[in-house]
């Protein structure tokens, strides 16, 4: 691909409205269950998103005050714009979640997860699996927006459960009827996890349909993926997941590209150490634990290590380290190029397992929800809403103030 292609025109792509929050570049990280705590989202904030999104949080383990579900909810003071994915099946308890979020974390913007297709969320009836109840979809998406109250929600979807029962579009027109301030679309079935190519050209069906922003997910590699979906779709933004995991520069890279700017070459060997390095004493600082940050750094280091051939040796010193002491003197002693760039043919390698794999996994539905029975009963006719129209919505909150995010 020619360079001056890779990179967007003056003015080319404008800026993402989601609400009265508008993000430049129309850049977002996406949800990472265990990975997109505070201390990624500083890194990816300090590499040019505009907005990144918090681990998924289930509304009634929040209800609940437990542990785990308020350390997901926590915020760091370094992040410009805090956002929360919120996940449930029981539409009062997702509309008491909201108001929690942003009544007492302080969120300015919440996602709704309707795109898990891990087995025990869509066993219970959530994630991928709600589109196939559109009554229910309606009722989540309406409680959200109702307890959210000015603060704007988005909602994620895959296609579909499968390609013989594709929801997207359907479960689109639902969530702007019910006020979303936009739609990401993962354009991949819930069945495909993250294998074979995403089909960007459903993200421009849905984009065609709606009225609202839609904003593309999946196989954004690099810098001039982003360019080439907006382009391709017609979507108001990018969201960037696995990507990005030990590459927190593709963010800065994908932002100058958005933004019409030549983006600025991987970085070698040595700096991408010491961003490993930064994401540990980040994730120490977190969790209030040296020792639980470098265990959770083991499943990042083979991330920022890939594509170096030399790299090996520091790779096992830092997989065995119990210590950021420890890690300084891998770092400064284990033999490795320290100016060796990575090589380019890592950039579009899976970064986490289940990607990349030719395979597809059975989505696991709740008794009585089958792929047989679920499809006759998707008539949007029958679900259409009587609640206020989005532009009725938009009118309502024309009084809010903008928040504006520049990366």
């Amino acid at each position: 691909m020619k360079s001056h292609l890779a990179v967007a025109r003056p003015g080319e792509f404008g800026v993402l409205r989601l609400g009265r929050i508008q993000l430049d570049p129309p850049l977002i990280v996406a949800p990472m269950a265990g990975i997109t705590n505070a201390a990624f989202r500083e890194i990816c904030y300090d590499h040019g998103a505009a907005l990144c999104v918090s681990e998924m949080v289930a509304a009634g383990t929040l209800l609940q005050r437990q542990r785990q579900a308020l350390k997901i909810t926590e915020f760091s003071h370094k992040e410009p714009l805090r956002s929360s994915q919120l996940y449930g099946v029981r539409p009062h308890q997702v509309r008491q979640a909201a108001t929690w979020l942003v009544r007492d974390a302080g969120a300015q913007h919440l996602d709704l997860n309707f795109g898990c297709p891990v087995k025990k969320v869509t066993a219970a009836g959530g994630g991928a699996a709600i589109p196939l109840r559109p009554r229910l979809l309606q009722q989540i998406i309406g409680a959200a927006v109702t307890g959210a109250g000015p603060v704007p929600v988005s909602v994620k979807i895959r296609l579909g459960v499968s390609q013989n029962l594709r929801t997207f579009l359907e479960a689109g027109e639902v969530a702007e009827a019910e006020g979303a301030a936009a739609v990401v679309l993962h354009a991949r079935d819930a069945d495909q996890l993250y294998y074979p190519e995403a089909r960007w050209e459903a993200i421009g069906e849905l984009v065609s349909r709606l009225s609202i922003p839609v904003i593309g997910n999946g196989d954004l590699f690099e810098s001039a993926d982003a360019v080439r979906m907006m382009r391709a779709t017609g979507c108001a933004g990018v969201m960037v997941g696995r990507a990005c995991l030990g590459r927190p520069w593709l963010l800065a890279q994908a932002r100058d590209a958005l933004q019409g700017r030549q983006p600025g070459p991987d970085p070698p060997l040595a700096a991408a150490a010491a961003a490993a390095e930064d994401h540990c004493r980040r994730l120490a600082r977190y969790w209030g634990s040296e020792a639980l940050a470098v265990r959770q750094m083991r499943k990042f280091v083979p991330l920022y290590l890939a594509g170096f051939a030399t790299a090996a040796p520091l790779r096992d010193a830092l997989l065995k380290a119990d210590s950021i002491a420890a890690w300084r003197e891998a770092l400064g002693s284990t033999g490795y190029d320290p100016t060796e760039l990575p090589s380019a043919e890592s950039r579009r390698k899976p970064r986490l397992k289940g990607g990349g794999e030719p395979r597809l996994q059975r989505v696991r539905l709740p008794q009585g929800l089958t792929l047989a029975t679920s499809s006759l009963c998707f008539s949007l006719a029958k679900h259409r809403t009587t609640r206020l129209s989005l532009a009725a919505r938009t009118t309502a909150a024309a009084g809010n103030a903008t928040v504006r995010a520049s990366g």
